[in-house]
């Protein structure tokens, strides 16, 4: 499957971004040290922030596993022109899925689904139930974004190998525990994620995974060297995980560590890494 086309206009996109009405019960996992985002983040606020750092549109993806987040994002998009697309949660092992999607698929802004794999025991992304799920969202043409930590990758690389049809992209380089310096089995297992060239890459997420408003942009760099070197231009998206990212950094600081490390990209390399690459993938 090809990533690879020059035909969009060169916008700039934010491929990973969360929409919330805090609730403390059902965000649990926001916890008292991220108090800086234990409070609403509605498109209100964002909206703000993308103009003043010159990004068009962004991707709204779910942040709790039920169909109202599901809804509850795809209303804000219908809302919000900027808002050109979402990520939403449905249950893939359900027997109701086919259901599901078929109603899902008459709202056009809605691209594809995650489920939080990172919070699953190893070997749930191979059960046979939830495969099925994966050759639904094919049927559909929904995309799948894969939330895993790195102890995840091989069960990963095993699903997607089994689905060569499916639209998969990799939320925040699977998580490497960037504050410890780990990089060699994270690196190698990222290598042959990459070497299946229907999967992309989020850059997104990282500064969450370095020592909070203790990190340099240097500590990304070993990271952002290997997706580049391996998913190669056509298959790297850029996402700054707002509002996650405030616990470690400003939108302008993330988006920093990734304008710097592209300063001596080609102008066409940029563009698609920072838009034209998150629009072909989510057909925005």
């Amino acid at each position: 499957m090809s990533f690879t086309s020059t035909s969009e206009q060169s916008l700039r996109i934010d491929s990973h971004q969360h929409f919330w009405k805090f609730d403390p019960v059902r965000d649990s996992w926001i916890t008292d040290r991220m108090n800086v985002i234990q409070r609403d983040f509605l498109p209100c606020d964002l909206a703000p922030i993308l103009k003043e750092n010159k990004i068009d549109g962004c991707v709204a993806v779910q942040a709790d596993q039920s169909e109202i987040e599901t809804q509850f994002l795809i209303d804000l998009a219908s809302a919000n022109d900027f808002v050109k697309g979402v990520v939403g949660w449905v249950d893939l092992r359900s027997e109701l899925l086919d259901e599901r999607l078929h109603y899902y698929s008459s709202f056009k802004k809605l691209k594809g689904f995650r489920h939080i794999a990172q919070g699953e025991p190893l070997g749930f992304l191979l059960k046979e139930e939830f495969s099925k799920g994966i050759l639904a969202l094919t049927k559909f043409n929904f995309t799948y974004d894969i939330l895993i930590y790195p102890h995840q990758l091989q069960d990963a690389i095993r699903l997607v190998s089994k689905h060569p049809n499916q639209k998969f992209v990799v939320d925040h380089l699977a998580k490497p525990v960037i504050r410890e310096k780990e990089f060699n089995q994270w690196a190698s297992q990222m290598k042959e994620l990459a070497s299946i060239e229907n999967v992309c890459c989020k850059i997104s997420g990282m500064v969450t995974e370095a020592v909070w408003n203790r990190w340099a942009n240097d500590d990304f760099m070993p990271y952002l060297d290997l997706v580049m070197n391996h998913f190669g231009t056509a298959r790297v998206m850029y996402g700054s995980d707002w509002p996650v990212c405030l616990v470690a950094a400003s939108y302008e600081k993330q988006l920093n560590i990734i304008e710097e490390y592209l300063l001596s990209f080609s102008d066409s390399e940029k563009h698609k890494i920072m838009g034209e690459n998150a629009i072909r993938f989510y057909n925005l």
